[in-house]
């Protein structure tokens, strides 16, 4: 049994799938299709069930994943400690990340960590299903930190520290029936067309929960990937909005204040749960705390 054997298994259990393990390792399939076979036959079992349509873990297998999962970060943080000791933090970093986060300029700040420490890889990646499939990703192994906007229910798994907060607002076209409101409540919205993000991410869901405890349906309208959209679409008069206030102002929409419960939208930067983050993921987190823009709520609170 091998290092590399080792990091093949883990790959196929968490994908399920020789050919997207083979992928996610940048290798063919039959390089790990062998590796899987020789460490079945040294250890004398079968670790995964196959089929034509599907890969399963066996018993045998399932036992054997969160332990070749602790060797391989023990090699890894052997490797780094020798390699730190020698010519200071390196490694590599995967980071997940919305779209667009608003709260804190990322690209700059991921610039001055890759200057900070030049010797570790950075790669960054979004997620199609957003902050959904972000932590979903941390979860099985294939981030080691990201960014994410979902609501505390939906943090299982992970550890998270709460990096700011805030309030979610209404938006409307000047010449809507509401806009001269000083704040309107989501029963008010009843009937209206609204304009949001897709299924998936944090902040629609977190919207879609709020309407639905307050028995208010609702008919989302247009659908965007990116949240500084939204302004365009209720400025051109094809529905309004209830998002996260951290847009700027433009001309053509306004911005009211969500009245009634507290809702409130929160930044978070994730780990996986019962791990040892490396050094690099720490100092990127350090980063992400002093980066945080003015004028939102700080909480810097640790969630396990």
């Amino acid at each position: 049994m091998d290092s590399r054997q080792l990091e093949y298994f883990v790959a196929v259990a968490e994908e399920l799938s020789f050919t997207r393990a083979a992928q996610r390792l940048f290798t063919v399939q039959s390089t790990v299709s062998a590796a899987i076979r020789a460490l079945e036959t040294d250890l004398r079992t079968t670790l995964f069930d196959r089929s034509t349509r599907r890969v399963t873990l066996s018993t045998a297998g399932a036992a054997l994943l969160p332990e070749a999962k602790a060797a391989l970060e023990a090699l890894d943080r052997a490797r780094s400690v020798v390699e730190e000791a020698s010519t200071g933090l390196r490694g590599n970093l995967r980071i997940g990340t919305m779209t667009r986060l608003g709260l804190v300029d990322l690209a700059p700040l991921l610039g001055a960590f890759h200057r900070k420490y030049p010797l570790v890889d950075v790669q960054v990646t979004t997620s199609p299903t957003g902050s959904t499939g972000l932590a979903d990703d941390v979860r099985h192994g294939r981030l080691d930190v990201a960014l994410l906007g979902l609501p505390l229910s939906e943090l299982s798994g992970l550890d998270v520290r709460e990096l700011a907060s805030v309030p979610f607002a209404v938006l409307v076209p000047p010449s809507h029936r509401l806009a001269e409101e000083a704040s309107v409540a989501l029963e008010q919205l009843a009937g209206e067309r609204f304009v949001d993000m897709l299924r998936g991410f944090g902040n629609r869901r977190m919207v879609d929960q709020a309407f639905e405890r307050a028995g208010v349906p609702r008919q989302v309208q247009v659908e965007v990937p990116d949240l500084s959209e939204v302004p365009e679409y209720v400025r051109a008069g094809l529905g309004i909005a209830v998002v996260p206030d951290i847009s700027p102002s433009i001309p053509g929409v306004v911005h009211l204040p969500l009245a009634g419960p507290g809702l409130a939208w929160t930044l978070s930067v994730a780990t996986i749960a019962g791990r040892q983050p490396s050094r690099a993921v720490v100092a990127l987190q350090e980063l992400l705390g002093e980066a945080v823009r003015p004028g939102t709520y700080f909480t810097g609170e640790l969630i396990s």
